[in-house]
């Protein structure tokens, strides 16, 4: 997911496309965010850990 946000992140960028720009914030948002609690030792949706 923070991967795919980046990508998403620089295409919009290069292209100018704010819509890919947005999403791809919000993905790396969420992303970083699920990664964080996993780490932690949160159960995320059910797991143990995230990635």
């Amino acid at each position: 997911m923070i991967a795919l946000g980046v990508i998403l992140l620089i295409i919009g960028l290069v292209t100018g496309i704010s819509i890919l720009w947005t999403i791809g914030v919000i993905l790396l948002v969420v992303g970083a965010i699920l990664w964080i609690m996993g780490s932690m030792g949160h159960a995320v949706a059910g797991r143990r850990h995230y990635w």
